[in-house]
């Protein structure tokens, strides 16, 4: 079984928070940008919650492809879509934790501003949910020794998906 060195988790938090960084300028720019506009809470009561979802689902495309190639690109898996579903399913985590922020924040606390929204949503609700996606992401969806498990089959067993060969 192979050992992560401490460099090694440096340079993949490293590529984490960089693919992080381009799916949070994905994610704030569309945030405000709807929120201020077509989603504004004057025009449309849940205007907040919804410009979040969106603009956070066009932030995880990003990320998808920046983690899937690059972060974790030496231990992604054959079985893409898969992944993909495992991905998607990490994201909407981070997500509900983002838009949970936002919502407590604006419509319990009443801090109502675009400033507040931002602060709740995309400093806080970012910083829980990344702690969260980077440790699912890296032990759950991207990990090697789950892969090993599931793609080599014990001595003596037939790999799934083939046929056993006659003796």
């Amino acid at each position: 079984m192979r050992t992560v060195t401490s460099s090694a988790l440096v340079r993949q938090l490293v590529k984490f928070a960089l693919v992080g960084g381009v799916g949070f300028v994905v994610d704030v720019t569309l945030f405000t940008t709807l929120r201020v506009t077509v989603l504004a809470p004057e025009r449309l009561h849940e205007g907040p919650l919804i410009a979040k979802v969106i603009s956070t689902l066009a932030a995880i495309a990003a990320n998808w492809l920046g983690n899937r190639y690059w972060t974790f690109g030496p231990h992604r898996s054959t079985r893409s879509g898969a992944e993909a579903l495992e991905f998607l399913a990490v994201s909407l985590l981070g997500l509900v934790v983002a838009v949970g922020c936002l919502w407590v924040s604006h419509y319990l606390l009443g801090y109502t501003s675009t400033l507040a929204d931002n602060l709740s949503s995309n400093v806080v609700g970012l910083l829980l949910g990344s702690i969260l996606r980077f440790a699912l992401y890296r032990h759950w969806v991207y990990a090697p020794s789950r892969r090993n498990r599931i793609a080599r089959p014990a001595p003596g067993q037939v790999a799934p998906g083939t046929a056993a060969l006659p003796e």
